[in-house]
């Protein structure tokens, strides 16, 4: 993971870009298989592969490592980055000087991604012998004996004579840069991480996150992103054409917050007539992060006496189609949570519709996707934004226009929701969203991605 970041070019503003460059072996490959989904329309690839860095290093018992993003995805391979063990200590120096990092950086960025892992035999046959080991199928030598701890046992090893290291300790010395480069600087900067868990955490922090902000010329990123305390996920707003019901579900997590069977949550909502909603939710779990530092609490909008959410309707918060929903806030143990009056705002012109289906036809699969579109909302058009993704997963949106419904309606009683609907080939459209575009070139779409 580590290794494949580091490909930047910071003297010619070619910054950490997916599509960089490739290196042969399975870590490479398997950390794009990884990561592949996750990344979108809102998501660059070289911002998830970021992101998985910092998670991987915090998840292993390493530092904090703060975030940026808003990283572009590389159209066309960069010149070659990553340093590679036969060559010469020159040639290292020089290949970190290109991303900015003098010799002691180097140390530290070869020590920090050197932490955990180890060299895999495959691609580097020269330094890992065939193994044969039912336990370790990719005949893997370790760079230390805590291969999947992120700590200082990579230096105190290396100090001591102990160290396993095949980038050490390796029996064809042409390929022990690890050898070469730690001792580049008589062995000081090792040995301060060697005296130090600390300083060998705070350095590594420090080093990766320049690594992963070195972006291309251009390119600026955010400010370092801080979990939100209380967090709405998954929020989907539904029209079930069955019942001309409009249906909310989602979850709410609580940031830093241990389970707690006596907390209480509610889910307090909006609308456009300016009544008020509440629910009580139940708590579903917690996650954790940054290894255990953080453990968080999650609750369902289903109602917290739910105990079966496929069969029980209660389990999707029911809106009046005529008064709708403008914004979302909580209440924990009775304290607001509304991010200081501002709310979490919901859109309810446009949702997903429940008769959109799947249809078998002839010899080709058919989707009919229908949106469901206030009645006083009056867009200038509705459409089905298409994602489809190339290589290495950049998203390309492709608009299909929904017609509007041609059947006339009660004047007198126009019903909240109009049904607009579309056919198309099934094989032509995976992966959706539902989007409209309003006066003055104002656009809004789905949040909710859906599949065919």
């Amino acid at each position: 993971m580590l290794k494949r970041t580091c490909s930047a070019d910071a003297t010619r503003g070619a910054g950490t870009r997916t599509g960089a460059r490739f290196i042969p072996g399975d870590g490479f490959n398997n950390t794009l298989t990884f990561l592949i989904a996750t990344a979108s329309r809102y998501i660059s690839f070289a911002d998830s592969l970021a992101l998985a860095t910092v998670i991987a290093v915090e998840n292993c018992g390493g530092p904090e490592i703060p975030f940026r993003w808003n990283r572009t995805d590389a159209a066309a391979p960069n010149s070659p980055g990553v340093p590679e063990p036969q060559e010469a200590l020159d040639a290292h120096i020089g290949a970190f000087a290109r991303q900015g990092f003098n010799k002691e950086e180097m140390i530290g960025l070869v020590a920090c991604g050197h932490a955990f892992g180890g060299v895999e035999h495959e691609p580097f046959p020269q330094i890992v012998p065939e193994m044969n080991d039912p336990e370790n199928t990719h005949s893997v030598h370790p760079f230390d004996s805590t291969f999947v701890t992120f700590d200082n046992t990579v230096a105190t090893e290396y100090m001591s004579g102990t160290t396993q290291n095949p980038l050490v300790v390796g029996l064809n010395d042409t390929f022990n840069s690890d050898k070469r480069i730690f001792g580049s600087d008589g062995n000081a900067t090792m040995k301060s991480f060697a005296d130090s868990p600390s300083h060998f955490a705070s350095t590594c922090a420090s080093l990766i996150a320049r690594m992963i902000d070195t972006v291309p010329t251009g390119v600026q990123l955010t400010d370092v992103l801080e979990p939100l305390p209380i967090k709405p996920a998954d929020v989907e707003l539904r029209y079930n054409t069955n019942d001309s019901r409009v249906q909310l579900s989602g979850s709410v997590r609580l940031w830093n917050t241990p389970k707690d069977d006596s907390r209480s949550v509610r889910l307090l909502y909006t609308d456009r007539l300016g009544g008020t909603g509440n629910r009580s939710l139940g708590f579903t779990g917690t996650s954790t992060a940054v290894g255990t530092k953080y453990t968080s609490s999650w609750y369902s909008f289903a109602n917290a006496n739910v105990t079966d959410e496929d069969e029980d309707p209660s389990a999707t918060v029911e809106i009046d189609p005529k008064a709708g929903i403008t914004s979302l806030a909580f209440v924990v143990d009775g304290k607001l949570e509304d991010q200081d009056g501002v709310g979490f705002k919901m859109e309810d012109r446009v949702m997903h519709a429940t008769s959109s289906c799947l249809m078998s036809g002839g010899d080709m699969a058919r989707i009919e996707v229908a949106a469901s579109v206030r009645t006083d909302a009056s867009p200038l058009r509705v459409y089905i934004e298409e994602v489809k993704f190339g290589f290495p997963n950049v998203p390309k949106v492709i608009e299909h226009d929904i017609p509007p419904p041609s059947g006339s309606q009660d004047p007198h009683q126009p019903p909240a929701y109009t049904i607009w609907s579309l056919n198309l080939s099934a094989s032509n459209v995976f992966f959706y969203n539902i989007g409209a575009e309003f006066a003055g070139g104002v656009k809004y779409s789905t949040a909710t991605t859906y599949t065919t």
